[in-house]
């Protein structure tokens, strides 16, 4: 019984770890109105702080802010520029096996779009 309560408190314990997403990943969205809108990432890890930066060639690179990695939870804001105006979007998301996938809000209460990303 002593070995079982063991082996369950270290598999919560593991769940709780942040995942190492370290590195290039890259997805495409498609958004209503402009289309597809391919962006990488790069991301580092430390612990449970998520940094790093994006780019997409509609908005240029920005800097990844306040990202968090919870178990499989991932989530960021980044503040893109578009048209000479700046904007906050925010970010969440799941790591699916090899993939993370993505929701982001889009500026000006414009809805959501859905990014699934792959390591490159």
């Amino acid at each position: 019984m002593k070995k079982l309560a063991i082996l369950l408190a270290l598999f919560f314990a593991a769940s709780v770890f942040a995942a190492d997403i370290s590195g290039k990943w890259k997805g495409t969205a498609e958004v209503e109105g402009i289309g597809a809108i391919e962006r990488t990432f790069d991301f580092k890890v430390d612990g449970t702080k998520l940094t790093g930066e994006t780019e997409s060639q509609l908005a240029g690179k920005s800097t990844i802010a306040g990202g968090k990695v919870e178990g499989e939870n991932i989530s960021f804001t980044i503040t893109a520029s578009i048209q000479g105006q700046e904007f906050t979007m925010s970010y969440k998301g799941k790591i699916v096996g090899d993939q993370i996938k993505l929701t982001v809000e889009l500026p000006g209460g414009n809805g959501s779009a859905e990014y699934t990303l792959k390591r490159i």
